[in-house]
């Protein structure tokens, strides 16, 4: 008797450990990877932030998120390697920290209310762990994906209805999540180099994205 009690409950942990890791249905649909496509719109209280940006963002099925956006195509290259932190100036320095945005952390769906809240572990800006960024969301089939900030610029937030800034993302043909190559043609240092990356860029107190 007791080898069936422990046969069953070892049973029910693995049930509970496979729920526990699997996405739902409706939250699955966000897992994987998105190419920015385009931005209406601006930041409530930054006009001109952006000039033709490109971006990545990524959910994981295990509930894990990234983005990296270039606000503006036209970053200045440094130096190659530490030499272009050691000769850029003070205001390379900020022109290169105002062009980028990027933060990390894990995300939550909430299909009802029609939002995905990014939990933010660390951001490009300092002081921003810990904290949420908060957007409804509207899916264009399965692979094209409006995310809609609700902040106001001000500490509150907007009305759906008046919410006018607007970032659309594509899925991209799907490598493994995280996957070298991914990273490889992804990936962005914070400060740029010959080798203008791809990503990213900053948002200083009003959530870019």
């Amino acid at each position: 008797m007791r080898r069936f009690a422990a046969f069953f409950l070892i049973l029910f942990c693995l049930a509970a450990a496979s729920a526990a890791s699997h996405p739902d249905d409706f939250t699955r649909k966000f897992v994987g990877s998105w190419r920015l496509v385009s931005i209406e719109g601006n930041p409530p209280g930054r006009p001109f932030v952006y000039d033709r940006p490109t971006g990545l963002l990524m959910y994981d099925s295990a509930g894990h998120m990234c983005v990296n956006i270039v606000l503006k195509a036209d970053r200045k290259p440094f130096a190659p390697f530490a030499k272009g932190f050691l000769t850029a100036t003070t205001e390379e320095k900020a022109a290169a920290f105002e062009s980028y945005a990027a933060y990390f952390g894990t995300y939550t769906v909430d299909a009802k209310a029609g939002t995905v809240t990014h939990h933010l572990e660390d951001n490009l800006v300092p002081g921003r762990g810990g904290t949420n960024n908060v957007r409804w969301f509207e899916f264009q089939g399965d692979n094209r994906l409006y995310l809609i900030p609700m902040e106001d610029g001000k500490g509150g937030v907007l009305a759906r209805k008046d919410a006018t800034y607007k970032l659309l993302w594509e899925r991209l043909n799907q490598e493994p999540l995280w996957s070298a190559a991914a990273c490889r043609r992804f990936s962005a240092p914070t400060l740029p180099t010959n080798r203008v990356s791809q990503l990213a860029s900053p948002l200083r107190r009003v959530a870019l994205f």
